[in-house]
């Protein structure tokens, strides 16, 4: 694997690439690095270039810009940056709404998508998942400077619930984990992060701007797990001309760290497709 400083859209960030072949980009959510990735980054290697970067929140310190469209930018830069013009595109939670607009904006660009384990801002079909309201951390983390002020001094503790919770309580690999709490830690990594939560309503008005503007015409993958199930797949399919979906059972939330061989039965196929 290689590391590279990467400087697209007015930030400079860390990108991991592995192998050689058709590019494949994968975006990570929260509270995740690049490195929730690693036990698909060398299956993947084996037939892909493989780009896993660092997002705004964890990579740089950009004041602004956690909208799903600058990160979708982003994404785009990183790719621009590395030579590729076209890539295979892979989101998880906060990586899937940037990962759905980039291939709603820039279809000539993304060969395929696959999706995981998030909802796509307010469109329809996720009522079943949200009957009870959303996750009680979204409006904790939505309240400017409420959360990191609170959370500052417990970050290891808090990351960690997360990390459990995402996995069904399997835990992770102890490199994972401090990646995790080193990005997260301080006051302000912990508003970089909250920030993308805090522009949500923004990035829910980018996704129905897009779709009402255009189908969603790239090959689509949506993979469910727990908590999220089948939301997602519900969401998509009226806007999506060729979509597959995938539940994975007895899988917490972070997929590639729980059920990492179980996603690649999943995703290896829909890629070499």
């Amino acid at each position: 694997m290689d590391l590279h400083r990467v400087r697209t859209n007015g930030i400079e960030t860390t990108v991991t690439t592995a192998g050689e072949g058709p590019a494949v980009l994968l975006l990570h959510g929260f509270p995740h690095t690049r490195h929730v990735w690693h036990g698909i980054v060398p299956a993947l290697a084996r037939h892909h270039r493989v780009i896993a970067p660092d997002m705004r929140w964890t990579g740089s310190d950009a004041a602004g810009g956690y909208d799903a469209g600058t990160l979708a930018a982003d994404a785009l830069g990183v790719l621009d940056a590395l030579g590729e013009d076209t890539a295979a595109v892979v989101g998880i939670d906060a990586g899937t709404t940037p990962a759905a607009l980039l291939a709603l904006r820039h279809p000539g660009r993304v060969r395929r998508l696959a999706v995981m384990e998030s909802l796509l801002g307010t469109l329809p079909g996720s009522g079943d998942f949200l009957a009870a309201g959303p996750p009680w951390w979204f409006g904790f983390h939505a309240m400017p400077g409420l959360a990191e002020e609170v959370l500052t001094g417990h970050e290891a503790a808090y990351l960690g619930w997360f990390l459990a919770a995402g996995t069904r309580g399997r835990g992770v690999p102890a490199a994972v984990r401090d990646a995790v709490v080193a990005a997260y830690t301080g006051t302000e990594a912990l508003r970089r992060a909250f920030s993308y939560y805090r522009e949500l309503p923004r990035s829910a008005r980018q996704i129905e701007a897009a779709v009402r503007a255009r189908r969603l015409t790239v090959p689509t993958l949506a993979i469910g797990a727990h908590p999220v199930g089948d939301a997602l797949a519900r969401q998509l399919r009226p806007v999506t001309d060729d979509l597959t979906s995938h539940l994975i059972e007895d899988c917490g939330h972070i997929i590639p760290l729980d059920r990492p061989a179980e996603l690649l039965s999943v995703l290896e196929p829909f890629l070499r497709r």
